[in-house]
């Protein structure tokens, strides 16, 4: 139990400081609020995080990843390989643009997709693979670039949770035909809310910009059918004073990660693992539990310690997803998403911890070695 002294330490906590104020306050005093300056400043900073590719500002993750498959010209009777141990906004966007989506089991140590998995899963209608570098560990790009070039596939980077990561030194958004981060304001970096696409191609990079901005580049000269996905300038300029910050608080959450993994010794309890030549930049700090899970959470919880699942139940079992498959007779063989699902637990991870914060939280998972 928490004693009277000790506030509960959260399993997230955005941080909206001074600085981010004030440059709102600044963008709102200037009347320059929709798709400005700031906007094309911010583009240029993130692109320096991804091994300077062309960035493209929207309005959320989930609109990066919807605009990216359109510009990819992605769309009915095309598939595309997701993992279904992910947020649904992944599969989400292969169905937004009327593809079809093809779930592929997940390797147990990153959560991401197992290549094996991927290139079972490849048919002739198949025209992406959506890796997802969950909980800011970079997939397997190694493994999964040489499938898709080998079978001629895009590949689509959902790295939503994975600012500033990177395998073998190469920043994830860097790999594939695109890349897509999210700026949610529990995302390692924020921007209230908003996305980004990075891609390395001129061409696509103007024609996302076109569909973000109703098909236009200048007023009422629409070149093509697009939408409204586009960041406004106060997300903008509060993603740009982020942005300065956060590669000091990557630094913090890995310091955080290594502390935690070097203190906690239940027996029940397996610690997040790095890939070799991975940069983990720890969005979450996901443990496995191979006991009873919701009593090990329940007593998180009486100690003060948040904890989360994400995500407790896989894609391929939401509503939207099961009935259409049960429908069509379609099953899904994914034993370690199934596993993951039953046994994940997320702790406190971010960069506000203090020593104090982190000793509690590993004196409390400890404290679950006997009871699970």
């Amino acid at each position: 139990m928490t004693s009277i002294n000790e506030q509960p330490i959260p399993a997230a906590r955005p941080v909206i400081g001074e600085d981010e104020i004030e440059a709102a306050v600044r963008v709102l005093r200037s009347g320059r609020v929709v798709q400005g300056p700031e906007v094309a400043a911010f583009e240029e900073g993130f692109s320096r995080l991804v091994d300077d590719r062309h960035c493209v500002a929207v309005n959320s993750g989930t609109s990066a990843l919807h605009l990216l498959l359109l510009g990819l010209g992605i769309g009915p009777g095309d598939e595309v390989i997701v993992p279904s141990f992910s947020f649904a906004a992944s599969a989400n966007a292969v169905r937004l643009v009327g593809a079809d989506v093809v779930f592929a089991d997940i390797e147990p140590g990153s959560f991401g997709l197992d290549p094996a998995a991927v290139e079972a899963a490849i048919t002739p209608r198949t025209a992406a693979i959506m890796p997802v570098h969950l909980y800011g560990h970079p997939a397997a790009m190694d493994k999964l670039m040489p499938i898709a070039d080998k079978h001629n596939l895009a590949v689509v980077e959902d790295a939503c949770q994975a600012h500033a990561a990177a395998l073998n030194g190469t920043p994830v958004g860097a790999f594939g035909a695109g890349g897509t981060f999210s700026f949610y304001p529990t995302k390692n970096m924020h921007s209230l809310e908003g996305g980004m696409v990075t891609t390395a191609d001129a061409e696509l990079a103007r024609t996302l910009r076109l569909l973000r901005n109703q098909g236009m580049e200048q007023r009422y000269a629409n070149e093509i059918v697009g939408a409204n996905m586009r960041m406004t300038d106060v997300s903008a300029a509060v993603g740009r004073v982020q942005l300065g910050k956060v590669e000091a608080w990557t630094e913090q959450r890995r310091a955080n990660a290594a502390y935690l993994d070097a203190h906690i010794t239940a027996p029940a309890v397996t610690t997040p693992p790095v890939a070799e030549g991975a940069r983990h930049v720890y969005h979450q700090y996901t443990v496995r539990i191979s006991g009873d899970r919701d009593a090990a959470m329940a007593k998180l919880t009486e100690a003060g310690i948040g904890n989360a699942v994400y995500y407790p139940t896989p894609i391929h079992r939401l509503k939207p997803y099961w009935e259409p498959d049960q429908k069509a007779g379609r099953t899904w063989d994914l034993p370690e998403t199934e596993k993951a699902a039953a046994e994940v637990v997320s702790l406190p991870v971010h960069p506000s911890l203090t020593e104090g914060d982190l000793a509690r939280i590993a004196a409390a998972v400890n404290s679950l070695g006997e009871s699970l």
